[in-house]
Protein backbone atom coordinates (compact mmCIF):
# COMPACT_ATOMS: atom_id res chain seq x y z
CA UNK A 1 0.00 0.00 0.00
CA UNK A 2 1.65 2.90 -1.06
CA UNK A 3 0.47 7.07 -0.44
CA UNK A 4 0.07 7.44 -4.34
CA UNK A 5 -2.51 4.37 -4.45
CA UNK A 6 -4.36 5.82 -1.09
CA UNK A 7 -4.55 9.37 -3.26
CA UNK A 8 -5.88 7.97 -6.38
CA UNK A 9 -8.64 5.64 -4.38
CA UNK A 10 -9.87 7.90 -2.42
CA UNK A 11 -9.73 10.52 -5.77
CA UNK A 12 -11.92 7.81 -7.60
CA UNK A 13 -13.91 7.76 -4.58
CA UNK A 14 -14.76 11.03 -4.88
CA UNK A 15 -15.86 10.96 -8.26
CA UNK A 16 -17.83 7.63 -7.62
CA UNK A 17 -20.02 9.61 -4.58
CA UNK A 18 -20.69 12.59 -6.74
CA UNK A 19 -22.03 10.59 -9.60
CA UNK A 20 -24.09 8.22 -6.87
CA UNK A 21 -25.64 11.58 -5.37
CA UNK A 22 -26.31 13.23 -9.37
CA UNK A 23 -28.00 9.80 -10.33
CA UNK A 24 -30.11 9.36 -7.21
CA UNK A 25 -31.34 13.43 -7.67
CA UNK A 26 -32.25 12.70 -11.07
CA UNK A 27 -34.03 9.31 -10.13
CA UNK A 28 -35.96 10.84 -7.51
CA UNK A 29 -39.34 11.59 -8.81
CA UNK A 30 -39.34 8.03 -9.78
CA UNK A 31 -38.57 6.14 -6.73
CA UNK A 32 -41.86 6.59 -4.73
CA UNK A 33 -42.15 3.34 -3.98
CA UNK A 34 -38.91 1.56 -4.73
CA UNK A 35 -35.27 3.29 -4.42
CA UNK A 36 -34.67 2.99 -7.89
CA UNK A 37 -31.73 5.65 -8.17
CA UNK A 38 -29.80 2.94 -5.34
CA UNK A 39 -31.42 0.01 -8.00
CA UNK A 40 -30.01 1.41 -11.55
CA UNK A 41 -26.20 3.12 -9.49
CA UNK A 42 -25.85 -1.00 -8.01
CA UNK A 43 -26.36 -2.20 -11.76
CA UNK A 44 -24.49 0.22 -13.34
CA UNK A 45 -21.71 0.02 -10.77
CA UNK A 46 -21.79 -4.35 -10.99
CA UNK A 47 -21.31 -4.01 -15.12
CA UNK A 48 -18.36 -1.67 -14.69
CA UNK A 49 -16.61 -3.65 -12.47
CA UNK A 50 -17.13 -6.69 -14.18
CA UNK A 51 -16.18 -5.29 -17.65
CA UNK A 52 -13.64 -2.69 -16.97
CA UNK A 53 -11.80 -5.53 -14.25
CA UNK A 54 -11.89 -7.78 -17.22
CA UNK A 55 -11.14 -5.97 -20.02
CA UNK A 56 -7.85 -4.10 -18.28
CA UNK A 57 -6.02 -7.89 -17.09
CA UNK A 58 -2.50 -7.20 -17.48
CA UNK A 59 -3.20 -9.96 -20.80
CA UNK A 60 -5.97 -8.21 -21.92
CA UNK A 61 -6.55 -6.25 -24.55
CA UNK A 62 -6.83 -2.77 -23.25
CA UNK A 63 -4.16 -3.63 -20.21
CA UNK A 64 -4.08 -0.79 -17.41
CA UNK A 65 -1.79 -0.59 -14.79
CA UNK A 66 -2.35 -1.33 -10.77
CA UNK A 67 -3.09 2.31 -9.89
CA UNK A 68 -5.80 2.93 -12.66
CA UNK A 69 -7.21 -0.08 -11.59
CA UNK A 70 -7.68 0.25 -8.28
CA UNK A 71 -8.60 3.82 -9.39
CA UNK A 72 -11.82 2.52 -11.29
CA UNK A 73 -12.68 -0.71 -9.31
CA UNK A 74 -11.58 0.80 -5.69
CA UNK A 75 -12.45 4.17 -6.29
CA UNK A 76 -15.07 5.22 -8.64
CA UNK A 77 -16.78 2.00 -8.12
CA UNK A 78 -16.76 1.92 -4.46
CA UNK A 79 -17.83 5.44 -4.49
CA UNK A 80 -20.76 4.38 -6.64
CA UNK A 81 -22.10 1.79 -5.73
CA UNK A 82 -24.46 1.75 -2.89
CA UNK A 83 -25.34 -1.28 -1.23
CA UNK A 84 -25.22 0.46 2.99
CA UNK A 85 -28.00 2.52 0.78
CA UNK A 86 -29.59 -0.27 -0.13
CA UNK A 87 -29.41 -2.26 3.25
CA UNK A 88 -31.05 1.07 4.65
CA UNK A 89 -33.82 1.38 2.51
CA UNK A 90 -34.94 -2.33 2.53
CA UNK A 91 -35.33 -2.03 6.29
CA UNK A 92 -36.90 0.95 6.05
CA UNK A 93 -38.88 -0.79 3.48
CA UNK A 94 -39.31 -3.61 6.34
CA UNK A 95 -40.06 -1.39 8.88
CA UNK A 96 -43.25 0.44 7.37
CA UNK A 97 -44.56 -3.16 6.87
CA UNK A 98 -44.09 -3.29 2.91
CA UNK A 99 -42.83 -6.52 2.86
CA UNK A 100 -43.66 -7.17 -0.70
CA UNK A 101 -41.77 -4.15 -2.05
CA UNK A 102 -38.90 -5.29 0.07
CA UNK A 103 -38.76 -8.31 -0.87
CA UNK A 104 -38.92 -7.04 -4.62
CA UNK A 105 -36.09 -4.35 -3.77
CA UNK A 106 -33.59 -7.55 -2.62
CA UNK A 107 -34.42 -9.38 -5.83
CA UNK A 108 -34.40 -6.83 -8.24
CA UNK A 109 -31.17 -5.48 -6.59
CA UNK A 110 -29.33 -8.76 -5.96
CA UNK A 111 -30.51 -10.56 -8.95
CA UNK A 112 -29.74 -7.96 -11.78
CA UNK A 113 -26.48 -6.91 -9.94
CA UNK A 114 -25.07 -10.43 -10.85
CA UNK A 115 -26.33 -10.75 -14.01
CA UNK A 116 -24.46 -6.96 -14.70
CA UNK A 117 -21.08 -8.06 -13.80
CA UNK A 118 -21.66 -11.12 -15.34
CA UNK A 119 -22.96 -9.58 -18.98
CA UNK A 120 -19.55 -7.02 -17.89
CA UNK A 121 -17.49 -9.45 -17.22
CA UNK A 122 -18.80 -11.81 -20.64
CA UNK A 123 -18.36 -8.31 -23.07
CA UNK A 124 -14.72 -7.72 -21.94
CA UNK A 125 -13.65 -11.69 -21.53
CA UNK A 126 -14.99 -11.82 -25.15
CA UNK A 127 -13.00 -8.82 -26.58
CA UNK A 128 -9.77 -10.37 -24.36
CA UNK A 129 -9.98 -13.61 -26.33
CA UNK A 130 -11.63 -15.42 -23.87
CA UNK A 131 -9.35 -15.02 -20.31
CA UNK A 132 -11.83 -15.53 -17.66
CA UNK A 133 -10.08 -13.51 -14.56
CA UNK A 134 -11.67 -10.32 -13.62
CA UNK A 135 -9.29 -9.43 -10.53
CA UNK A 136 -5.72 -9.77 -10.60
CA UNK A 137 -4.68 -9.34 -6.89
CA UNK A 138 -7.20 -9.72 -4.14
CA UNK A 139 -7.93 -5.78 -3.51
CA UNK A 140 -9.39 -5.70 -6.82
CA UNK A 141 -11.84 -7.85 -5.50
CA UNK A 142 -13.11 -5.31 -2.71
CA UNK A 143 -14.48 -3.04 -5.20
Amino acid sequence: MSFTNCLIIMLGGAIGTLARYLISLAAAPVSTQLPWGTIVINIAGSFIIGFFGTLTLAHGRFPASEPLRLFVMIGICGGFTTFSSFSLQTLDLLRSGAMLRAALNIGLSVALCVAAVALGHALASRLNGGDPRIAQIAIEEEG
